[in-house]
């Protein structure tokens, strides 16, 4: 079955796109979410097989990202990064305490 690049698709947790445009993100995720992803055609619903999805993106030249394996390549986090983090995963009681007690510190 031919496929063309504007073709309306829906990938599976994105939405309804075009295939270039859903091949392209399919090629993002990392291999396993790959491997798991399913794009259907929005004129008859049939999913594209994932050996299909893999000829596409050769044709169209449309490369997978490249994995990270080695822990030195992955970017330190700051700690103004950990502490956001930290602040975006406390409950509000904890982060009032928290408030009251730097006002409290902060007078002294």
């Amino acid at each position: 079955m031919t496929s063309e690049p504007e073709e309306s698709v829906r990938l599976q947790g994105f939405g309804e796109m075009t295939l270039r445009t859903a091949i392209a993100t399919v090629m993002l995720l990392a291999p396993r979410e790959r491997a798991e992803a399913a794009i259907f055609r929005v004129r008859d619903g049939v999913r594209l097989a994932s050996s299909e999805i893999a000829e596409l993106a050769t044709e169209w030249e449309i490369a997978p990202a490249a994995e990270i394996r080695s822990p030195g390549l992955v970017p330190d986090q700051h700690w103004s990064d950990i502490v956001r983090g930290m602040v975006r995963e406390a409950p509000l009681p904890s982060l009032i305490v928290a408030f009251l007690v730097g006002v409290l510190v902060a007078r002294r």
